[in-house]
């Protein structure tokens, strides 16, 4: 137990202080080049001037460490990092634990993160391409601009996060937990959310969304607004209450999905897949149907008011429970 400790000014290249109790030391000056930290508790250590280059972090808890200065490498370049905005690359990162800190315009790419804990951390305009953040915590993060292109993100927790404008095209996001994530201009063109939860998260005028995974996703209450959500996969997909009014879905799969309550007014659905979906008391007012597939859905209560079916596909629902809408006598499979 070295809690406390008041001076380390001696060598400690490649010393072994795995869980190491380092809390409140003074580890200023001090070399930790290739250290094994694993698992030790630097919580409130001053790290001032040290140098951690290749150093062990892995399960190490640096919350509230201070340390202007603290040298990591970042290729062949040494950086001058400030702890109290938490350390760069080389190092080893994963299950690394600290709250509320800066990381602004860091280069993690290709970074271990896994089970890492980054509450609250300011990544605005982060380099995280190809990371490994699976099962990481970053609830309330900001993640604006930042680059996760192809990053693992399975199983992480976004609770809501700012992502807007953040390129994580071809990310993996299934199972990742984005409640009342902000994701407005997030680039998610080939992402895959399959599964993931995204009850209240505001992705309203995304652009950037065709071919998306949402498969199995939770989105209740989203707002999607104007969101391009073209030929992606959101079968069985909750979207009860989802706000997608002039979204686009045009040959997206929505097969099972929930869309009850859903507000669909003047939203593009041309050859949409939505067999077996539920409609329930969605308003789908002047939206947009043509050669949509409708088979077996449920639209009790649902608002057809002006929407265009034409040519749609409609096997075993009646013509009455489509009152309202345009280009009946085109629809297959009615029912009178």
């Amino acid at each position: 137990n070295l809690s406390g400790a008041d001076r380390f000014r001696a060598n400690l290249t490649g010393a072994n202080l795995a869980r190491a109790d380092l809390t409140g030391a003074n580890l200023s000056g001090a070399d930790l080049t290739r250290a094994n930290l694993s698992g030790a508790n630097l919580a409130r250590a001053d790290l001032t001037g040290a140098t951690l280059d290749g150093a062990d972090l892995t399960d190490t808890n640096l919350t509230d460490t201070k340390g202007r200065d603290a040298g990591l490498t970042a290729g062949n370049a040494p950086v001058a990092v400030n702890l109290e905005q938490c350390p760069q690359k080389e190092a080893n990162w994963r299950g690394f634990k600290i709250q509320v800190c800066d990381l602004r315009g860091v280069n993690l790419a290709g970074v271990d993160l896994r089970g890492a804990t980054l509450r609250g951390a300011d990544l605005t305009g982060a380099t995280l391409t190809l990371a490994n953040l699976s099962g990481a915590n970053l609830d309330g993060a900001d993640l604006s601009d930042a680059k996760l292109f192809k990053a693992n993100l399975y199983g992480a927790d976004l609770t809501l996060a700012t992502l807007r404008g953040a390129d994580l095209e071809g990310a993996n996001l299934v199972g990742a937990n984005l409640s009342g994530a902000y994701l407005t201009s997030a680039n998610l063109h080939g992402a895959d959310l399959y599964g993931a939860i995204l009850d209240r998260a505001n992705l309203s005028g995304n652009k950037l969304l065709p071919g998306a995974n949402l498969s199995g996703a939770n989105l209740t209450a989203a707002l999607l607004t104007g969101a391009d959500l073209s030929l992606a996969k959101l079968s069985e997909a909750i979207l009860d209450s989802a706000n997608l009014g002039g979204a686009k879905l045009n040959g997206a799969d929505l097969a099972g999905a929930d869309l009850s309550n859903a507000f669909l007014n003047q939203a593009e659905l041309s050859y949409a897949n939505l067999i077996s979906a539920n409609l329930r008391n969605a308003d789908l007012t002047l939206a947009n149907l043509s050669y949509a597939n409708l088979t077996g859905a449920r639209i009790e209560g649902a608002v057809m008011n002006q929407a265009d079916l034409s040519n749609a596909t409609a096997i075993g629902i009646s013509r009455a429970a489509l009152g309202g809408a345009k280009g009946l006598n085109s629809v297959k499979g009615l029912v009178n």
